[in-house]
């Protein structure tokens, strides 16, 4: 089970405002954009606030980014607005945004560093894994435990606990290490899946 499964309902959601986005001629590629670049403009000012309370910014710009990323694929693929430059835009937006975003947490506990470090890498490698499946004849892989909008929800939480006060500590480590076999399980499910698929076509 995945977060991202409970997309569709969102996207009902918020059919009415994209239909109303495209009267208007906002385009997809300007919305992934907006998204990308606040995200990296967030992740640089927390990587050096003084203050804690800072990152309950965080959950509140990870359900706003979700958002965006529901309107730009709504936009592209209900109001023919997809190009090459969007799917690039799409998949390298959300890989820097994402690294953007979880690098503050990794810099809150020097003795943790390289463990949070190894979680920023293996997500990456998640998505890159999830794109690769079409190249290899499959479709673009979202399969869990912990993709996207999953490791939203995490750090999000992450970003209440900092804010509430939340110090960092001993178990920090072994919050990474979990969320670490997580993603590593993320990747091999995303590479069995995209090959049960190019094999079944």
């Amino acid at each position: 089970m995945s977060v991202y499964q409970l997309k569709s309902r969102f996207q009902n959601i918020l059919r009415p405002l994209v239909r109303s986005l495209a009267s208007r001629g906002v385009t997809a590629n300007q919305v992934t954009s907006v998204a990308a670049a606040v995200s990296v403009a967030l992740g640089l000012f927390l990587s050096v606030a003084p203050l804690p309370h800072w990152f309950l910014l965080v959950p509140v710009w990870f359900l706003l980014r979700m958002g965006l990323n529901a309107i730009d694929g709504m936009l592209a693929r209900e109001h023919g607005q997809k190009s090459i430059l969007g799917a690039y835009l799409n998949e390298i937006g959300d890989v820097v945004s994402d690294v953007a975003l979880y690098l503050p947490f990794a810099l809150i506990d020097s003795n943790g560093l390289m463990p949070a470090m190894a979680v920023i890498f293996l997500s990456a490698l998640t998505e890159f894994t999830g794109v690769l499946g079409q190249t290899v004849g499959a479709s673009r892989r979202y399969d869990g435990p912990l993709g996207k909008s999953d490791r939203a929800v995490l750090f999000g939480a992450l970003g209440i606990f900092v804010a509430a006060g939340g110090t960092f500590a001993g178990w920090t480590s072994w919050l990474w290490a979990v969320v670490a076999l997580l993603l590593v399980w993320t990747i091999i499910n995303r590479i069995s899946a995209g090959i049960r698929e190019a094999v079944a076509r």
